[in-house]
């Protein structure tokens, strides 16, 4: 046994929890599918009432397609945008404390969701678009390993947050948005989830309002 895992062993368990090794063994058994039991549940903040009827921004953002998407000028009956914090990933830790802040963890289970419910997201002529903070390269690996049908579009120099004053955190110097969902009809936000919760839940709540709320043809 080397000397860092004896010192492990000696420490009280609060803090051998905190200890690099103990740290890694952690995240290594993560499962970022899943939910933890317990999460806090985030409150209503008012961050995103002023949405309601606002105008999606002309403006383009970079997509997982390697193309560039003016969400204002989509040509779907109605537009479904979800905005998340960050997904995690197999290969790197979450921020420490990240299932303590309300509302972040749940990413990768909230886009599993518009995953399987993609095509009945289709049947109901709404178009699905996820939206972070990350950069493209990093939603391009979520898209590939999670086998996500839909574009996800990266806001990493935050012009659609700031246009639409869009709500979001700090964590780690990163800037991140909280998650919400837009549901965009002729270019105008029609609907708006805020907070969501839980998120591994969500694809099914969305489907219900679209349901109660469908499109003439």
């Amino acid at each position: 046994m080397n000397r860092s895992r004896r010192g492990l062993l000696g420490l009280p368990l609060a803090l051998a929890m905190k200890h690099p090794i103990a740290q890694a063994a952690q995240q290594a058994t993560t499962n970022l599918n899943a939910l933890p039991a317990n999460l806090p549940r985030p409150k209503d903040d008012g961050g995103a009432r002023h949405l309601k009827g606002m105008a999606l921004p002309d403006l383009e953002l970079a997509s997982t397609s390697n193309r560039r998407v003016n969400l204002s000028k989509l040509s779907a009956p109605r537009v479904v945008l979800y905005a998340y914090p960050m997904t995690g990933r197999p290969d790197r830790t979450l921020p420490q404390g990240w299932d303590d802040i309300p509302g972040a963890r749940g990413c990768t289970p909230e886009t599993c969701g518009f995953r399987d419910h993609h095509k009945d997201l289709a049947k109901l002529r709404a178009e699905a678009f996820g939206v972070s903070t990350q950069s493209t390269d990093y939603q391009q690996e979520m898209v590939k390993r999670l086998e996500v049908p839909f574009e996800v579009l990266s806001d990493e120099q935050f012009a659609l947050t700031k246009a639409l004053r869009l709500p979001t955190f700090t964590v780690e110097g990163m800037t991140l948005l909280k998650r919400l969902t837009l549901i965009v009809k002729d270019g105008r936000i029609e609907h708006v989830f805020y907070p969501v919760f839980p998120p591994d839940k969500h694809a099914d709540e969305v489907i219900a309002w679209l349901k109660a709320h469908q499109v003439k043809s």
